[in-house]
């Protein structure tokens, strides 16, 4: 097992979680060996969906599938070579496909069987779109839940289809040298609003013209991402009881909403047109705090090595529990194509009972990643828990809630409600009244409903 890791963490040259863009890649002409070799003196792997290396995939026979990726190519090389290296009968080709037009393309090439992709990334905000062209797993559905408890938000008809790798939220980062410039230590570390905007305002900057040269905190380019889920804080689900309809126009959604504008506009802290991008204008010293999710860390590593940065949850409107801190979302297992032929789909099959089984791939896809692990038994592993996401929320991440794999058209209205209410100066009624109807035609037409009634305290 560590020859297969040496050789994973040897691919994993760069990881982000974004939806970046990059060349679009094909497979390389690569063919596998004939394996004889059934009893390959391998320890099974894994607690209760556990895998068996020590049995021949499609007789052992030569075979090639393609998977399908949008970034982080590198690291899923990784993961096929370390199957590769226990199966050299089978290839997995990694084709990179740029996010813009990834979901444009995939449902097309799903629809040519054997000739379009074996496996392929998910993002559950394009769950609709995709769901029919997949195939179950064909792991014991209860046996996947004990290991990955939020599993059990994918079941459908009693079978799951894609799931969860890692959960990502947003937090709070600080310019540590910024930070301690202005006399700052960990005990200032905010827990409240208003103990926050007292911070954000000691390191805010305005030259003797009273122009900002650094903002306190920025939110430039990620209103909407940090609007849905604030609404929480106020008590306000996102959907409707039956699941159906978003109200991001009622009060709770108004209350973030006013929180954010006051950010700049009261208390200027920042600025809608000071570094318009928050994750640039931070790694460049211009931003003291920024709130970015989780694969902000590996940006982070990866871009600016040297920049001494912390986290801190998301603040609260006060002492008391709030009836939710904020929102977080899934990171996506592949997906089988259910038109592949039989031999691929053999492969695939086995592929992803590999995946699930494997905790040293998951330990490396979550610590890379800013991710709290979806496998529930390795919140303690060492690698794991000193990660800044696991120290940050993991003490209240029973207080997040997960609204379920929201189509794209909530990010999408919600940015454009934020440029219209700070840019175009359409009041905040208006501009989230606006999205709401958008988002709510939209949903009509799609086979949704939110997850939010399985949160624990959804009842109060």
């Amino acid at each position: 097992m560590k020859k297969l890791i040496a050789l994973f963490l040897a691919g994993v040259m760069i990881f982000s979680l974004g939806a970046c863009q990059g060349e679009e890649s094909q497979g390389e002409t690569r063919q596998g060996t004939v394996d004889t070799q059934a009893d390959k003196g391998l320890e099974v792997m894994g607690d209760n969906v556990k895998y068996d290396s020590n049995h021949l995939v499609n007789d052992g026979e030569p075979i090639s599938i393609d998977w399908w990726v949008w970034a982080s190519e590198d690291m899923f090389r990784g993961i096929a070579d370390m199957y590769e290296e226990i199966h050299p009968n089978v290839t997995i080709n990694i084709i990179n496909n740029p996010w813009d037009g990834f979901f444009t393309k995939l449902p097309l090439s799903l629809q040519k069987g054997e000739e379009g992709p074996t496996l392929f990334n998910v993002h559950n905000s394009y769950e609709n779109l995709i769901l029919n062209y997949m195939a179950p797993f064909d792991i014991d559905t209860e046996e996947l839940i004990a290991d990955y408890p939020s599993a059990a938000s994918h079941v459908k008809d009693g079978n799951i289809y894609y799931a969860d790798y890692g959960l990502s939220t947003g937090m709070v980062y600080y310019n540590k040298e910024i930070w301690e410039e202005e006399g700052l230590t960990e005990e200032d570390i905010p827990t409240t609003w208003d103990e926050f905007i007292e911070v954000a305002q000691k390191l805010t900057k305005f030259d003797e013209n009273g122009k900002m040269i650094r903002a306190g905190f920025n939110y430039n380019q990620y209103f909407n991402a940090i609007a849905l889920g604030l609404n929480y804080q106020f008590g306000a689900n996102l959907f409707s009881a039956d699941g159906t309809e978003a109200q991001v126009d009622g009060d709770g959604m108004k209350e973030a909403v006013t929180l954010l504008i006051d950010l700049y506009e009261k208390y200027h802290v920042g600025d809608k047109d000071f570094g318009t991008n928050c994750e640039q204008s931070f790694y460049q010293g211009q931003s003291a705090m920024t709130f970015v999710w989780g694969h902000f860390v590996n940006n982070l590593k990866i871009n600016y090595p040297d920049l001494e940065y912390g986290n801190f949850e998301i603040p609260i409107p006060s002492e008391d529990t709030p009836y939710a801190y904020y929102r977080y979302n899934g990171e996506a297992t592949p997906a089988i194509n259910k038109n592949a032929s039989e031999e691929q789909m053999e492969v695939a099959q086995d592929f992803m009972r590999f995946y699930f089984a494997n905790d040293e791939v998951q330990v490396t896809m979550c610590r890379e990643g800013g991710l709290i692990p979806a496998k529930s038994a390795l919140m303690e592993d060492p690698e794991l828990k000193d990660t800044p996401i696991v120290k940050t929320v993991g003490p209240h991440i029973d207080r997040y809630i997960w609204p379920g794999a929201m189509p794209s058209t909530l990010e999408t209205n919600m940015k454009i409600a934020g440029e219209d209410i700070l840019y175009n100066g359409k009041s905040m009624d208006k501009a989230l009244k606006n999205a709401n109807d958008i988002i709510n035609v939209d949903l009509a037409n799609a086979d949704f409903t939110a997850s939010e009634n399985l949160y624990e305290y959804y009842q109060e």
